[in-house]
């Protein structure tokens, strides 16, 4: 009979594939063999394929049953005054509806790290790389997403390990190359903004111009929500206590709503969601080595140098006797 999972810890299925694998003595990866050659040279051994996964139910909220609020008062109304009626951004960043949809993506993705690490912890690694996250639909349930993130964890060789394992999406030689130029990967990191806007009168207005005309509104949105997205990504990085981020992927989604606030007509507002996804990374001291003395090998007659320096013996009042028989016994070799 089977325990009920409490949801803490690792899931039942990965604790008996975690334990399938240590009584067999192998271990998985997905890494290429290029890969896995880059990971050993920078001194770290593959221990084993993990993974994370959550299903999220996304419900509905806000003040108008659902999150995609334009916060525009004066949707209704088709007219616009210069800059005056000009509609806001509605930022997930600024405290808008759709913050609470980004704090359930994020809370998502953050289930899934946790639960990545876990596994890789059971396996003894010190850290993740190749680590690649995911969002997709659960099939045959709607408003439900799967969030995935899988990888290879690494340990490395020697006695001294990591409290908390470090997770990557660098693949085994940026991995290593990070390392080797005095770097470590902290954690897999991701930003994400929603912004909405109301289509208002200029808006409207710019669209159906004869001429070219840029979309101002529009244009403001999705640098607003791109900002945004970078400045989640730079808190996460601070609280790890990161040094800087190197970036994987950055995707902008835009598409249209119909407004909320504009009663039954067709007014419509245009929802932008930006994502940045990244490792937050740290230096690291190398110890200094002191330089090595070079071996060169001398070129030339080696019997005449052998000569020479017998020579150079007998010429002194009181040379070394001990190293005169050596140099006799040496050239004698040599001529025999």
């Amino acid at each position: 009979m089977s325990v009920p999972w409490s949801g803490q810890g690792l899931p039942p299925a990965a604790a008996e594939r975690i334990a399938s694998a240590e009584g067999s003595g192998s271990w998985t990866s997905a890494l290429s063999t290029g890969e896995f050659a880059a990971v050993r040279s920078a001194g770290f051994e593959p221990v084993g394929q993990v993974m994370g996964s959550a299903v999220f139910h996304i419900g509905r909220s806000g003040r108008f049953w659902g999150y995609y609020d334009c916060e525009f008062r004066n949707a209704r109304y088709g007219f616009q005054f210069g800059d005056q009626g000009a509609a806001p951004i509605a930022l997930s960043g600024a405290g808008s509806p759709t913050q609470a949809l980004v704090g359930v993506f994020e809370q998502a993705r953050s289930t899934a790290l946790g639960r990545m690490s876990a596994e890789c912890r059971a396996l003894g690694g010190d850290g993740v790389v190749a680590a690649e996250l995911t969002m997709a639909p659960f099939g045959g349930q709607p408003n439900c997403f799967e969030f995935k993130v899988i990888g290879t964890a690494v340990r490395a060789r020697g006695t001294q390990h990591v409290k908390r394992p470090f997770t990557s999406h660098l693949d085994g030689q940026g991995f290593a190359k990070l390392l080797s130029a005095g770097w470590a990967p902290v954690e897999l990191i991701v930003g994400m903004s929603i912004g909405v806007r109301h289509d208002d009168y200029r808006t409207a207005a710019q669209s159906y111009s004869w001429g070219n005309v840029e979309m101002s509104g529009w244009s403001k949105l999705v640098h607003a929500v791109r900002s945004d997205a970078r400045e989640q990504l730079l808190r996460q990085s601070d609280v790890r206590g990161a040094d800087g981020i190197v970036m994987a992927d950055s995707e902008l989604r835009v598409w249209e709503e119909a407004c909320q606030r504009a009663g039954n007509s067709e007014r419509t507002d245009h929802v932008a969601e930006a994502t940045m996804v990244g490792t937050s990374i740290a230096r690291f001291r190398v110890r200094q080595e002191r330089p090595r003395t070079l071996s060169v090998m001398p070129l030339g007659d080696r019997g005449a140098r052998l000569r020479r320096r017998l020579a150079a013996v007998e010429s002194r009042p009181y040379g070394d006797s001990a190293e005169y028989r050596r140099l006799v016994e040496e050239i004698s070799e040599l001529d025999d």
